[in-house]
Order: C-alpha cells, then structure tokens, then sequence
C-alpha cells in the first residue's frame, strides 16, 4: 500500500509537471507496468483529480484545469531541487534572498518527515565570486510589470536611467523623452536582467537592461507579437554590444581598441565591462581588474591586434608580461633543444 501511495504521487506530480504524458512514457519514468499506470490513473480520479484521456496517435493523458496541487506532492528528486534552488537564488532582486529563505520555510513545515528530510539534508553556503558583477537588484514590483507585460503582451512606455538609477531631466544632455516598446523576453544573463523588445520609434529590435528602465504604468494597449529575427534571442543578447552595460568598479581601469567586431568582443567580456562600437571591424573594450597585469592578460585573451592601449599604466602592465612571456618561451626552448639533443646523441 505505501509503495503504491508513493507511486501514485510520483504519478500525479508527473502529471503536473507537463502538459501531456504518454502510456508507454508514464511507465517508462514510474518503471513499471502499462496496465498498472492505468490502474493509478483510475486511483488518482478516484481522488478527483482530474485526469484526461486524451485519445488519437498524439493522445496520452494529462491533468486537467481546476486542480490546485499542493506543495506536499513533490518527490524526493523536486524536493532537493528546490531546496537547492531556494538556497542558491541570486540577489538580483531587492528582497529575494528572505523571500527565498521563507520559501524554503514554508515548504518544509509542509512537507511530509521523509521529504522534509530530503531538503533539510542539503545546507550550504553560497559565496560570491569576484568576478560576478551583477547589476544592482531591481524591485520586485517592476519585474511584475515587466514580466505581465512580456506575457499578455502589452506595449510598455519607458525612459532610460544613468547608471547610477537617476532620471535625466528634460535640460540634461542625456534625457530622452518616454518611448513606446513591444517585450519580447526576460533574459538573465552574468545576473543581470535584460528585456528584448521592439522600440516602436526606431523601428528595430532591442536590448534593454531592466535596472536601467523608469516603467510607466500601468502598461499600454495590446499588441500582436512579431516574429522575432533568427528566433536566437540568447544569442541576440550576448552579441548586442548596446544592451546598457556599465563599468564595474575596479582598483585598476583600462581600455584599448580591438581588432574585432563588438559582437564578438560582447559575447565572450566578462560582466562589467563595456563594448563600444567602432567599425566593423573593429571595437573598444573598457575592463577593469585588480591589478594592472590582470587587465592586461584579460585583453590578451582575445588574441587579436591591440592599439590606442589605455592608461600608461596599462601599457607599462603589457611590457612587463611581454618580458616574462619571453623569459617562458625562452626557458621552454632551452628545455626542448636539451631533449632533442638527448635524443640524437644520448651519450
């Protein structure tokens, strides 16, 4: 009896996890037989939940609208999955991490002994690192107002902030008067927060860092979606060198001009640097580090022509790596012309 309550469970919560499920599916994930899905199914209406029938070469079963299901169903693989999820919530939003933690709570006064087990069984402690420079948290009202807009597909009316959250006035140089954009997607990206929309003025599709969008609410009039070009917007993300990123801060700042286009340059920079545009052929890039030597081997990453290199501590950073990388090939060629003369005369 409880290997058969635990399976019905296990039966139910697949049921909710997907839409729909086929027979031989529902076997395969339970391990058991066909005949005894069908015969939990028939326990789980007995329950009255509503499990569907649905019939035809793409038929199967799936549990219908009406049915709210209840924390305590999860099983002992979900129930891991979302202590740890619940304890690695990334602060990207003001009051996640409490809100994560009462979560947590609440779940596990819920749960039954042995799943509470399960979740209690995973404590850890999560530490940043120094090169996660994520962008400062946005509240969780205007996430709301985004993500609302983003699913019933309403236009949205914003103005670009500074970097530091401000609102330009219409006398500064930087103001730009409210525009009318259409969201597409929320992207979480190196824990920064970006909306892809269509900007309705310029005619082009666009990616904005939510942190830095004053939202007017509520949302305007509904729109109807338009197909997104290429269909990659991860892809879109992480090569638009103008999505508002701002400079982390750094003990040491450096810049200079690659010899590469800024997509490429923006997909593989680190969090906290910034691209700029110069030709197609060609980009600044604006990183900082904790030392100097370490700006300079970040920029020797991209394996490419460097010029108009950027403060002359920079420059003097590349002089001193240049003469150890020297001194290293130098040594290594000494090593191998040993060896190759052991080779050919060993004694």
């Amino acid at each position: 009896m409880a290997d058969t309550s635990r399976r019905a469970l296990r039966l139910l919560s697949l049921l909710a996890a997907r839409r729909r499920w086929s027979l031989s599916e529902l076997a395969a994930r339970l391990d058991v037989s066909e005949r005894t899905v069908r015969r939990d199914i028939e326990t789980l209406r007995l329950l009255d939940y509503p499990v569907t029938t649905i019939h035809g070469p793409a038929g199967g079963y799936e549990l219908g609208a009406g049915h709210a299901l209840r924390p305590l169903l999860f099983d002992d693989e979900q129930a891991l999955a979302v202590a740890v999820a619940l304890q690695t919530a990334p602060g990207t939003v003001f009051g996640l991490g409490l809100d994560a933690a009462r979560a947590l709570d609440t779940l596990e006064q819920v749960m039954p002994a042995r799943l509470r087990a399960t979740m209690e069984s995973l404590q850890l402690t999560r530490l940043q690192n120094y090169w996660e420079f994520p962008a400062p948290p946005i509240a969780s009202d205007a996430l709301k107002v985004v993500g609302s807009a983003v699913r019933h597909h309403h236009v949205l009316i914003v103005e670009s902030l500074r970097a530091d959250g401000t609102r330009p006035e219409p006398r500064d140089a930087d103001f730009t008067p409210p525009r009318r954009i259409e969201p597409h997607h929320l992207v979480v990206w190196a824990g920064r927060w970006y909306l892809v929309a269509y900007d309705l003025a310029a005619s082009t599709w666009r990616v904005h860092r939510v942190d830095r969008l004053h939202l007017h609410t509520p949302p305007g009039t509904p729109f109807t979606p338009r197909d997104f070009p290429g269909s990659d917007v991860a892809h879109f993300v992480m090569t638009s060198h103008d999505r508002g990123d701002s400079l982390a801060t750094w003990q040491c700042t450096g810049t200079a001009r690659l010899h590469l286009a800024a997509e490429t340059v923006a997909r593989w920079a680190p969090g906290g640097s910034v691209v700029e545009h110069l030709d197609p052929q060609h980009c600044r890039l604006t990183i900082g580090a904790w030392s100097w030597a370490g700006v300079a081997g970040i920029l020797a990453t991209f394996d490419t022509d460097l010029t108009d290199v950027e403060p002359p501590e920079l420059v003097e950073a590349c002089r001193r790596l240049m003469k150890r990388w020297k001194t290293i090939a130098s040594t290594t060629s000494d090593k191998s012309d040993s060896t190759t003369d052991l080779i050919n005369d060993p004694f």
